[in-house]
């Protein structure tokens, strides 16, 4: 198998020095290792950033155990992806059963053969690998390449139960071109892609910090997560981005709002989520926007919630 492009990083779990020595002489060329020497200290790490590609881990440690920790590791979100390999001395049937059951993805058993646990972990790190990309294209609209609703869905919830814990504002920008229904049917649906990927990519030029979060809800309509962002903020991105949009000047013949392309926008704020609904906040945000199109297009309306 070639190598891979650059290191993956290693987690191992084990309260032996001596067994943390004999590995990272095996895998310390191929790999970064980092260790942890307890169970509790092995989830703290595994919960940071950045996180391990994968977990090599003993069974019997004092305090949590290797099957205590691989099942509070299959239980977080953040967490659960993460290939946990038991490194044992412990070969019983019923206690291999056992950790795959709790999501392990193989056992080594002790004493290992050096060329073995290299080319397990290799497989194990590209199966990973593969899975990522799916996983990443799963949440990819394929045809402006940016995400899709699904993955706005699982952003949003990340940032909503963080703005919960932090205290901190939340905004939404939904955007619609206008009349794109008629663009479709005068220049055919091929134009109509190409306009969409031309949006696509002047949203995403728009943004400007990493976590500002834009995907396709669906059909001519974006959306944009804005996390820390309060009413002023929000508005101002608003119009800069209905103006980007004005300025690329593509032909529209049968808009009644101009000749050339523009956008209707929906704004919405919440400063305290604590005080809000997390779909509410969506309703307000398409209110807003039908607003806007009812209020003649090319525009935004804003509100702020509660």
């Amino acid at each position: 198998m070639p190598p891979f492009p650059s290191k993956n990083t290693i987690l191992i779990v084990d309260d032996e020095p001596v067994n943390i020595k004999a590995l990272e002489i095996v895998l310390g060329d191929e790999h970064n290792l980092t260790y942890a020497t307890t169970g509790e200290m092995a989830l703290e790490m595994a919960r940071a950033e950045p996180q391990p590609d994968l977990i090599l881990m003993d069974i019997v440690m004092p305090g949590l155990d290797g099957f205590e920790v691989c099942d509070e590791l299959k239980k977080n979100d953040k967490t659960r992806n993460i290939p946990v390999v038991f490194l044992t001395a412990k070969w019983e049937t019923s206690e291999e059963a056992k950790g795959l059951e709790l999501g392990a993805v193989d056992y080594i058993r002790k004493p290992f053969s050096p060329p073995i646990i290299r080319a397990r972990i290799r497989n194990h790190l590209e199966l990973k690998r593969n899975r990522d990309l799916l996983e990443n294209l799963s949440t990819l609209d394929g045809l402006t390449n940016i995400p899709n609703r699904r993955r706005f869905d699982e952003i949003y919830s990340q940032e909503w139960n963080r703005a919960l814990r932090t205290k901190s504002p939340l905004s939404l920008l939904f955007i619609d071109i206008d009349h794109f229904k008629n663009y479709n049917d005068l220049y055919g649906h091929m134009a109509g892609d190409d306009c969409l990927k031309a949006v696509a990519r002047v949203l995403q030029s728009s943004l400007g910090r990493p976590a500002d979060f834009l995907a396709r809800f669906g059909g001519e309509e974006f959306i944009i997560l804005l996390p820390d962002t309060r009413e002023q903020g929000c508005l101002y991105l608003a119009e800069n981005i209905r103006r980007a949009l004005k300025e690329l000047h593509i032909e529209h013949r049968d808009s009644s709002v101009a000749d050339y392309l523009t956008v209707s926008i929906g704004a919405v704020t919440c400063d305290d989520v604590t005080q809000c609904e997390r779909t509410f906040l969506l309703e307000q945000a398409d209110t807003m926007l039908y607003k806007a199109k009812h209020e003649g297009r090319n525009c935004v309306r804003a509100k702020r919630v509660p």
